[in-house]
């Protein structure tokens, strides 16, 4: 029986907000090489994404922990573990985040990452944490909202997103949060962080144009903070706003935060997606999206998981 979920009347799942069953996982398929010039994309639950296009390593919120919370006893506990641990990943050369979240910041795996990250590119006042965590502050890049930093010929922009900070009681809203553009000669990709809907998609798009892909915040969505994540129908608004080709949906199938059933934010994103005819991108935890076959990406899994 499901349980309780928030006063949504578009809710569609009757699932609870976790699955009773496991949930399945694919084995990633790394460019390592970096030399087919493939552009692509491996999700692993949740905002944890890796981003491989010109032989470079873009690494965006990972969480590899089993709970997001302060402590590793306590907290709610992921769904599934990835197929591959932190340290199997290969070598990254910058890790992105979009603010500083325990679901998106993670100490543990940050830490046990550290020594095989070139460089790392966040929101102004995020660098603090890090410098704190014993991070190297010539690693880190800060940013504030639209502006850019070059990575071997990508251009990573920080963007506006509609959100908030702090991982106490004592530092909200004392670093800034952010989406982010990827931008090469070849390819556009936006990635939103946690972000409510507003004018923001806008403004990027008019600065940036049309995206060739975009990964968009989903899930966790209450009418109680209507304004700090989307609803899967504004996820879709959001994705037509920015001219995406595609879309694939993110914050979700990995941990509950919210009262919605666990699946809820994939079949609302879907049949919103259908609805305008984009091309909606539904990989399981852990497979590489190839960018250039991306509508391909369409197995409807969760359906198979109570």
């Amino acid at each position: 029986m499901a349980e309780e979920t928030s006063d949504d009347d578009n809710i569609m799942s009757q699932k609870g907000t976790k699955p009773e069953d496991s949930i399945p996982t694919e084995q990633p398929e790394f460019d390592n090489g970096g030399t087919s010039g493939r552009v692509q994309v491996t999700w692993f639950g949740h905002s944890s994404l890796l981003l491989q296009t010109d032989g470079l390593n873009i690494l965006i919120d990972p969480v590899f922990s089993q709970r997001s919370s302060p402590v590793s006893f306590a907290g709610g506990r992921r769904f599934s573990r990835p197929s591959i641990t932190a340290e199997e990943l290969p070598d990254i050369d910058v890790i992105v985040l979009s603010h500083d979240h325990y679901d998106h910041m993670d100490y543990r795996t940050l830490r046990d990452m550290d020594s095989k990250v070139d460089r790392y590119v966040v929101p102004l006042g995020v660098e603090n944490h890090l410098e704190r965590w014993g991070i190297a502050p010539d690693k880190i890049t800060n940013m504030a909202w639209w502006e850019e930093t070059q990575v071997q010929g990508l251009t990573i922009g920080c963007t506006p997103a509609r959100h908030y900070s702090g991982r106490s009681i004592d530092d909200r809203n004392a670093a800034l949060w952010a989406s982010w553009v990827f931008k090469t000669e070849s390819v556009q990709i936006f990635e939103s962080g946690d972000t409510g809907y507003g004018a923001h998609f806008q403004a990027i798009h008019e600065k940036y144009g049309d995206f060739d892909f975009v990964m968009l915040d989903c899930a966790q969505y209450d009418m109680r903070w209507p304004d700090v994540h989307m609803f899967p129908e504004e996820s879709i608004q959001a994705a037509a706003m920015l001219g995406a080709k595609a879309a694939m949906p993110i914050h979700w199938g990995a941990f509950t935060l919210a009262e919605h059933p666990w699946n809820d934010p994939a079949e609302r994103f879907v049949k919103a997606g259908e609805e305008r005819e984009l091309a909606v991108v539904t990989p399981m935890i852990c497979e590489t999206v190839k960018l250039d076959n991306a509508d391909s990406y369409d197995t409807r899994w969760w359906r198979e998981v109570d």
